[in-house]
Order: structure tokens, then sequence, then C-alpha cells
């Protein structure tokens, strides 16, 4: 995996990308997609702050989702879709300013089941949160 994906793939997974709403509503960037991979960012900022004033762990949890959703894309024929079945995540410290990235790596892609691996850096690439999840496929 890894690799570059066809011009035609990646124009759809942007066009799709573009199409989530809720991705849309928190700003999520697309920053770069190759077979079995994913990299999203997001910017902190107040709309996005928990009490204490650090980004809310919800929205480090959607970008996470998201990526590993795009990661999962490029390793699927246009027409199959996916859901999250599970999505565990660890919060190492907060997303106090500035860009968050996150880096989605499908580890395993089973005929049915695919289970992603997703670190979440801060701008200085200190590693923020660490995210384990799988979809599966519908049939």
């Amino acid at each position: 995996m890894n690799e570059p994906l066809t011009e035609v793939e990646e124009q759809r997974l942007r066009e799709r990308f573009q199409s989530v709403s809720f991705a849309r509503l928190l700003k999520l960037e697309l920053v770069e997609l190759r077979r079995g991979t994913c990299i999203l960012n997001i910017n902190a900022r107040e709309e996005l702050s928990q009490l204490q004033g650090f980004t809310h762990g919800g929205a480090l949890a959607t970008l996470a989702d998201t990526a590993a959703a795009f990661a999962v894309q490029t390793l699927l024929k246009p027409e199959e879709r996916t859901v999250t079945v599970d999505l565990t995540i660890h919060f190492l410290r907060p997303l106090v300013e500035g860009r968050a990235t996150a880096r989605a790596r499908v580890l395993r892609a089973g005929k049915r089941l695919l289970t992603v691996s997703v670190e979440i850096c801060d701008p200085s690439s200190a590693l923020i949160s660490i995210v384990t999840t799988t979809y599966t496929k519908l049939m």
C-alpha cells in the first residue's frame, strides 16, 4: 500500500470528500490521498473548543474517523460502501492552538473488515492522539 492513486481515483475521492457535510462544518482539510492512507488537517479555533479552551475531543475523533474512512475508500471500488464498527481513541495531550494533522493508514483489509490506525499530531509534530478503528463493508 501507499502507492499513488490514479488521477481519476483521486479526483473521485476529493469530490466525495467535498460532499461530506460534517467535514465541511468542521472545516477539515484533505491534504493527501494514497493507496491505503489519508492525511487530513483541522485548525484549532474557538468554536471547536471545550470548557478549558482546548480543541474538543469530539472534533479530534471526527478528524480521525474521517481520515480513516478515506484511507479505506482508497482501497474500495467506487460502488462499495463502509461504516465504522468501532473507534478507540487515546488522548495523549490537548491541542491548544494551531493545526492538528491526522495520518491514517489501513493496517489490514480483509474481505469484510478493514482495520485502520490514525495518529494525530500538533503543529510541533508532538503526538496528541492515537486511534484504532474498524470498518465493515456493506453488502
